[in-house]
């Protein structure tokens, strides 16, 4: 009997708890990952030597990883000093490799063998983009990493986002959505992780057509200047803004509160726990997962292993 075929969809450390979670399963991974990344080494790496962001490439290649842990710890690696500061030891591989083989995702592939990775990393685009935000204003953000890390009034709500060129899907994305028999969006920052994905021209009608359940992971908390003061049914709402109405089979929320020990540094920066209603949802046609998915300790993030066994339930239901 084959394995079941999972994509995950996203960027940043959301993939990461996915993926680091689901590699120990017998099941068939493929990590379709965002490329509007402009922040830190990957903006320099960028603007230098012309490649596409390897940053969240990198992470998705890291939480795949079957190799030993200082392998892992590798390409994790940030210099901090002389004229290599701030670089990933992984991102500037991943260039080197690039320049070697020629193409980008040949680098990709190699790096995936070193790192001895269960599964595939996919670029959602092989196009060189950017992402842009119009906020309530009319004012214009450009470039992922001032989104994410705004300069700008963070109270002003996010109207939409895009991408500028247009971006045209990865066809080796577009196959592994099609094959797929369970797509995980999410969990990850919405407006930086998630929708510059769904942007993407040719991702929302393959996801569409595709047999495959639909499974979207909610945040457990909101994010200043981007999804300030969001419920849960504004997640839901901005993801289908994009996507399209009655796509999704289930939601998975957590419902279990963080220690507030643990939330202080987080309400500091102006975060809020994301809070739901059932009976929100009455008319929707998903299913709600609801569960305590926190773990136990440190950053307050999705537990890896409670999320999978969840994604294989679901599988197999």
């Amino acid at each position: 009997m084959e394995n079941k075929k999972i994509v995950v969809i996203g960027g940043g450390t959301g993939v990461f708890t996915v993926l680091s979670g689901l590699k120990k399963y017998p099941v068939d991974l493929s990590a379709i990952v965002t490329m509007a990344d402009s922040g830190g080494s990957t903006r320099i790496l960028r603007e230098e030597f012309g490649i596409l962001p390897p940053g969240d490439i990198r992470r998705a290649l890291v939480a795949l990883a079957q190799s030993e842990k200082l392998l892992a710890s590798l390409f994790n690696y940030r210099f901090n000093e002389g004229g290599l500061s701030g670089h990933n030891f992984g991102n500037l591989l991943i260039t080197a490799l690039e320049r070697i083989k020629g193409d980008f995702e040949k680098a990709i592939e190699e790096a995936g063998k070193i790192l001895n990775i269960k599964g595939e990393v996919i670029p959602v685009t092989l196009k060189n983009t950017n992402l842009y935000a119009l906020l309530e204003n009319g004012q214009i953000i450009e470039g992922e990493a001032n989104i994410d890390v705004p300069k700008h009034d963070p109270n002003l709500n996010i109207k939409k986002v895009y991408l500028k060129p247009q971006a045209r899907a990865n066809k080796r994305a577009i196959s592994a959505i099609l094959k797929a028999d369970v797509i995980i969006i999410g969990p990850g920052d919405l407006y930086t992780s998630i929708i510059p994905n769904l942007l993407v021209q040719g991702i929302p009608q393959a996801i569409k057509k595709s047999l495959a359940k639909k499974v979207y992971v909610c945040n457990l908390m909101t994010k200043f200047g981007e999804t300030n003061n969001f419920t849960g049914p504004d997640f839901i709402k901005e993801i289908e803004k994009y996507f399209g109405k009655k796509f999704l089979d289930y939601v998975i929320f957590n419902n279990k509160k963080p220690l507030a020990s643990r939330i202080a540094k987080y309400e500091k920066k102006g975060a809020t726990f994301v809070k739901y209603n059932k009976k929100d949802f009455q008319r929707e046609k998903f299913k709600i997962i609801e569960g305590n998915f926190l773990r136990k300790k440190g950053f307050i993030r999705h537990d890896p292993i409670k999320l999978a066994q969840t994604t294989l339930r679901i599988t197999n239901s």
